[in-house]
């Protein structure tokens, strides 16, 4: 993981990346509904968890999504990053207690109108979990 405190345009290049981890809990699952309102029982109620296809209970999608705004609102870029637009594919299910690694790599860089791209990828060990791409406007 790269140690970027707070970057600037002029300091970013294309190729450089900034990874996370962290685990899936309980409780930020319960969080989450309760923040967004998304009370699926897929991701609350065991019962009917196992009865799906998954078999248990699975996070929400955008908790992954959530670790990649985090990166670029406090780490990297960081604080004064505006964040554009975001496409995401869910590819494969997160579930309580996974470990999710969080990697943003930039792509491109338009000094003119200091916008940022990045390619996003969480995994949980080997397994893809959500592919996207960002893009930010960077602190000048």
């Amino acid at each position: 993981m790269s140690e970027v405190k707070e970057a600037s345009l002029a300091t970013l290049d294309v190729g450089q990346s900034y990874s996370t981890v962290n685990v899936v809990s309980d409780t930020d699952v319960v969080k989450f509904s309760e923040v967004t309102g998304d009370v699926n029982p897929i991701h609350l109620d065991d019962d009917y968890a196992k009865n799906s296809i998954f078999g248990e209970r699975i996070a929400h999608g955008m908790i992954s999504a959530g670790y990649i705004s985090a990166i670029f609102g406090t780490k990297f870029p960081g604080p004064g990053s505006i964040y554009l637009s975001q496409s995401l594919k869910f590819r494969a299910p997160v579930k309580i207690g996974d470990t999710v690694d969080t990697t943003v790599t930039i792509t491109d860089i338009n000094q003119k109108r200091k916008r940022v791209t990045l390619s996003c990828e969480c995994r949980v060990g080997a397994v893809v979990v959500l592919t996207g791409e960002a893009q930010l406007m960077a602190p000048a």
